[in-house]
């Protein structure tokens, strides 16, 4: 099988891609990216640089025969202004899924959404009208398609954090946890369900943070 994957650098994408890399199932990963990665280096694994996240017209090949597609792509509320933060959580996200949809009408997308995206777009909060105008659009290309809505993600891996919010957050982790399947998730746990549901499939095209974690129960 083949797998393109946008938002490999990223912290879940990043997950994503090893999981890809490890398995015998998995053939070829494609990774799209602004600059060439100077670590990770798999024989299984094609970077193709891409300028305009907006128009694959110049790589519209990358999407040929893919099976498994995963869009990670995404911004923090407050680290972009607003007209930035809806090109990249909308208009990328969309780009992608139509780009795949013209080249591999049957593959199957996995979409990194998150908790409160809200499908009748009216949300007075721009981060859950817009995921969730990225999830409409997306559902109209006819794809196979898989919307992750996780809450919070506690990085496994220590990172910068991006903002107060988040510092404050990854601190209060175990409070947090305590308040069940609907409060948050490891980062390893987002990115091995997002690999388990795009090679296998699921019954739900969108699946909450508690869904998410059933995904991983379910398998183990």
């Amino acid at each position: 099988m083949k797998v393109l994957i946008a938002g490999s650098t990223g912290m879940i994408g990043s997950l994503v891609m090893q999981h890809c890399l490890q398995s015998n199932k998995i053939t070829e990963v494609r990774t799209l990216v602004r600059k060439a990665s100077l670590n990770e280096k798999n024989e299984k694994l094609n970077e193709t640089i891409v300028s305009d996240f907006e128009d694959y017209t110049d790589v519209s090949a990358v999407f040929e025969n893919i099976d498994i597609a995963f869009f990670c792509i995404g911004v923090y509320t407050g680290q972009v202004p607003a007209t930035q933060f809806e090109k990249i959580t909308v208009n990328y996200a969309v780009a992608f899924a139509q780009a795949l949809q013209n080249q591999a009408t049957n593959a199957t997308l996995c979409f990194l959404s998150g908790a409160g995206a809200d499908r009748t777009e009216q949300s007075s909060t721009a981060f859950a009208r817009l995921k969730g105008m990225a999830e409409n659009k997306i559902a109209k290309t006819g794809l196979t398609f898989y919307a992750f809505r996780p809450a919070y993600i506690y990085p496994v891996t220590p990172r910068q954090e991006p903002n107060l919010l988040y510092r404050v957050s990854r601190l209060c982790y175990p409070i947090i946890k305590l308040f069940g399947k609907n409060a948050s998730i490891k980062s390893t746990e987002l990115a091995k369900a997002m690999f388990t549901v795009g090679l296998n499939g699921t019954d739900k095209e969108i699946l909450e943070n508690r869904d998410i974690i059933q995904q991983l129960q379910s398998v183990e």
